[in-house]
């Protein structure tokens, strides 16, 4: 019996798992439920699950090769590793490169008025300018959302910046009048030392 014949897939408990295909699978690892509906195993729907999905990207990634060999029908060994590996290729492009592209994307679209305001008042703040020093740069990812409607609007950021002495995370509300927008709170947070700098106040 050759070790084809012997290993035969897809038939659930009674397939024999090949040796050489047991290992760690990065495509069942990234892509997860995604990846358990194209390999038939069902089980990664349990990604939904809350506190579930926790301990299911760990125990897909170390299943997975196990899992997809007994639940699917696959031509040979030679025809599992080459699919499998092909689910590890899109699932490091979808994490490396489009999504760090779509947050970069959104990023700039966040980066409108509002935040350019807030960056010339976190600029000029000599107490941040002591923590964090000169020049002071933002971060390449802005996080929050703007809403306008016609010439009123709101602005909710949160973003990075950094210096030559240390960074800081900068939270950012701002609101829209006909049209102008004007900065109405601007935190500087440290994290490591919890401290924070009102940079811009609400007025009462």
């Amino acid at each position: 019996m050759s070790k084809e014949q012997e290993y035969v897939s897809g038939l659930g408990k009674d397939s024999v798992v090949p040796p050489e295909i047991k290992g760690w699978n990065w495509g069942a690892f990234l892509l997860n439920w995604i990846w358990g509906i194209g390999n038939s195993t069902y089980i990664a729907l349990l990604m939904f699950v809350p506190l579930v999905n926790i301990f299911m990207f760990f125990i897909l990634g170390a299943k997975g090769n196990e899992w997809a060999w007994r639940n699917r029908t696959w031509r040979s060994i030679e025809h599992f590793k080459q699919t499998q590996k092909k689910w590890r290729n899109a699932g490091l492009i979808i994490f490396f490169v489009i999504f760090p592209l779509f947050f970069i994307l959104i990023g700039n679209m966040l980066k409108g008025e509002a935040f350019d305001q807030s960056m010339v008042a976190i600029s000029q703040n000599s107490e941040v300018i002591e923590i964090v020093g000169e020049p002071i740069e933002a971060g390449y990812f802005v996080m929050g959302s703007i809403q306008t409607s016609g010439e009123n609007g709101e602005a909710s950021l949160q973003y990075a910046i950094s210096g030559p002495k240390g960074e800081a995370d900068v939270y950012v509300q701002a609101y829209k009048e006909m049209e102008a927008w004007e900065l109405y709170n601007v935190i500087v947070h440290w994290p490591e030392s919890d401290k924070s700098i009102n940079v811009v106040m609400p007025v009462e």
